[in-house]
Formats: C-alpha cells, structure tokens, sequence
C-alpha cells in the first residue's frame, strides 16, 4: 500500500492482475468501475516506489479528473517487457500500457495489440514532441511518448574536483584515463573511476550513433573500438567487472549515490533518481556533463529513447484511457515529471526551468550543456527485425564482456546471427 495526497493507492503486481484478468472473464470482465462509481483505468507500470514519474502523473491527471481512478500495476523493471509480453497474449485487459522501448513497441504495434492513436497524434503540433517519430509505424501511430531520455555523463563533484578534472569535452580515450586516475582503494573501499551497467547499450549504441554504424545491418565492425575501451578499463581495474555487477544484480543507481564510483554514463533518468535518493539522505552531490565522444569535433551526438503510454487493443475503458495518454504526454503531463527531475517528451522553455528548478538538481552551466546534445540518435531503430537482433546483439554482448569470447570472435558471432536467424 503506498500513500499518496489523496489516501492510499492499490497497487497491483502483474500476478494479480492476470488473475484478476481471469476471474473477469468469468464474471464478463466486471463493471470497470469502483465502489463510488469512478471509472477505473489499469495502467502497467515497473518499479513503482523507484520510478517517480507514475506518481506524479496519476496525482496530476487525477487532481484533474476527479471521476477516474488510475489504478497501477506494478511490474519488476527486470521482468517488465516479459510479463507484458505474457499479459497480452492471454488477453489481459490493462488499459493503459507503458511502452518501456521502441523495440516492444514495434512488436506490440505490429501484431495488432494496441490501439490506433493516429486520428489524435495528427492534431498534435509534433515539433514540440521529442521522439515522436519512433513510434510511427508507416503512417500509423499505436503510442505517445512522455519522456525523451539520452545518455549523459552523470559524476560525483567532489571525486572530480580533489583530482582536478575537467569531464567537459571528454573523448572516449580520455574518460578512460580519467576513469583509471580516479580509481582509489581496494577491496571493499574501493572507488571505481566509472561504472558501466551490463546492458549493451553502453558499448553498442554508443559506438553506433557516434560512428554512424547500423544496429540492423548485421555487420558490426564500428563496436570493436568502444568494446577495447570498456574491456581496456576492466583489465586496469578501473570498472567493476561486468561479471560481478551481472551476478550480484549491482544497480547503478546505488553505486553511484553511495561513492563508489566517480563516474556512471547513464540515460538522464538517473537523475530523478538521484533526487529521490538525496531525499532519503543517500545522494552525493553530483552534476551531469555531455557523453564522451568518438570524435573531439566539438559536436555533442548521443543515443536516447523515448518513453510512451499506449491503450490495449482489450482496454475495459478505451475513452477514460486515452484521456489519460493524451493527458499525460502534453504540457500538463510534461510539467508533472519535469518537477520531479524527468525529462518529458513535450518540451518548450516553461517546462525546462521547472527541471533545473526542482531541488537538488543541479543547474551549474556544464549540467545545462548536457541537457542539450546537438545530435539525439535513436537507441535501437524501429523495425519488425528489432527484437530479434536486440536479442542476439544482447546474448553476444555479454559473451564478449564476460571474457567467454574475444572481441572479434563475439562481432563474428552477431553478424552470422543476425544474418541467418533473422528473416
């Protein structure tokens, strides 16, 4: 149970609500409504308590539509594409559907299990939409995106500031030497000069929108520098091993807001996390600077992926739904999240000052410089083939950080899958 300024607020996990979905089918799937006769809008969301963007615009949406009762089910962040992948194919009835990637997007969009949004996105005004067009799917529109994230340099101040570093307009070779000057200690006191999370983003997309390289393609040469570099900062012990953060489940966020280690490249949902941590007492004081780059041209080109809301094909309440996606993803939902440190997909001048505005956040020049990278490439294209790849680039990746295969053998091995595996 969790307290919100209204009372408190059920929170469903996905177990109940598939069978909650069950017992609504035997019941002709209830009245959608509750006790006082509002209207109930299920919406799939992960890792409520930690992902303060859902709170902030229910209460929002809610406060403006006294009739709707915005209901979330609550769904591990690890598990969350799975279990929704699951809840559609047995004909779960959530109204409202977080799209956490493009990549499930695609998937969802294509197979008919969502609900057209086209008529809705066409009067929009688009140019003030980050991240948009990733969710066209010829023509068709199945999404709305709220939140437009890219990757950033998040660093601890006061780590960077005793070594006298400046992490302004770093390439990629001189983050990697700062990463090694800034590592200290051993065993457990020691403080890594940067973090990688194990996802393969961190050395793939990266390599791909500062090389130009295609995730599609299937020839995937432009990773070999990126993977030398981050492998290069775990032989010199200067990033915990990308086995020990895989098997001990290490978070990032926890790594980073407790000192342990200078430096973390992360999408610029860290931050709101970061607030809600200074909160409890746990944050460092930290800034955010642009991404390291491939090249020192002075240009700021870094990857990022919009997140969206989307209506379930077998939405109970399709009306009440949509409300709340139209809601949620223009100026009202964008000033909602950009209080609490989210950086919304809606964006004019009015809704970037009440980002720097929130407290806590740091709002120092470089922090700002960050927030505006000339080039935002998409994380993983749009394309029927996405998941297919994303999962064998995935499955390699982790070979290939684990030390199982050698850099070259692990881009041999994705080139041939990708070209025999996916049609």
């Amino acid at each position: 149970m969790i307290r919100t300024r209204k009372g408190p607020v059920r929170i469903l996990t996905a177990a109940v609500a598939l069978s909650l979905f069950a017992v609504g089918c035997a019941n002709g799937e209830g009245s959608g409504k509750t006790a006082d006769g509002k209207t109930i809008v299920k919406i799939a969301v992960w890792d409520y308590e930690k992902t303060p963007e859902f709170k902030a615009l229910i209460d929002g949406f809610e406060a403006e539509n006294p009739k709707i009762d915005v209901q979330p089910v609550d769904i591990l962040s690890t598990d969350y594409s799975n279990k929704l992948t699951t809840m559609l194919a047995g004909g779960d009835s959530t109204d409202v559907l977080t799209m956490k990637n493009v990549t499930d997007y695609a998937r969802y969009g294509t197979r008919g299990q969502l609900q057209s949004l086209t008529t809705d996105v066409n009067k929009l005004d688009k140019a003030k939409y980050s991240g948009l067009d990733a969710f066209d799917l010829k023509g068709d529109y199945y999404a709305l995106p709220y939140r437009q994230d890219f990757w950033v340099l998040f660093y601890n101040k006061t780590l960077l500031k005793k070594s006298g570093a400046d992490p302004s307009k770093l390439t990629w070779s001189e983050y990697a030497d700062l990463a090694k000057k800034l590592t200290t200690g051993s065993g457990s006191s020691k403080v890594y000069g940067t973090y990688h999370q194990t996802w393969r983003s961190v050395v793939q997309a990266v390599a791909s929108a500062q090389t130009g390289g295609d995730l599609l393609s299937g020839d995937y040469g432009f990773f070999k520098k990126q993977y030398e570099m981050a492998l290069g900062l775990q032989k010199d012990g200067a990033v915990m091993p990308f086995a020990t953060a895989k098997s001990q489940q290490v978070k990032y966020d926890a790594v980073f807001a407790t000192g342990k280690t200078a430096m973390v490249p992360m999408g610029t949902w860290l931050a709101a996390r970061m607030l809600q941590l200074k909160a409890q007492g746990q944050s460092v004081d930290w800034g955010m600077a642009p991404l390291p780059q491939t090249s020192a041209n002075g240009k700021t080109v870094t990857f990022g992926s919009p997140t969206a809301f989307a209506v379930n094909k077998k939405a109970r309440n399709s009306a009440a739904a949509k409300k709340f996606v139209l809601w949620a993803s223009g100026p009202k939902g964008a000033a909602a999240i950009a209080k609490v440190g989210v950086v919304p997909s809606y964006t004019d001048d009015a809704v970037m000052n009440n980002f720097f505005g929130v407290k806590g956040m740091p709002n120092d020049a470089l922090s700002k410089k960050a927030m505006k990278p000339d080039t935002v490439k998409l994380e993983m294209p749009v394309s029927t083939k996405s998941s297919d790849i994303d999962q064998i680039l995935t499955e390699e990746h982790e070979l290939v950080m684990s030390g199982e295969k050698s850099i070259d053998k692990g881009i041999q091995e994705m080139e041939s899958r990708v070209k025999s595996e996916v049609e």
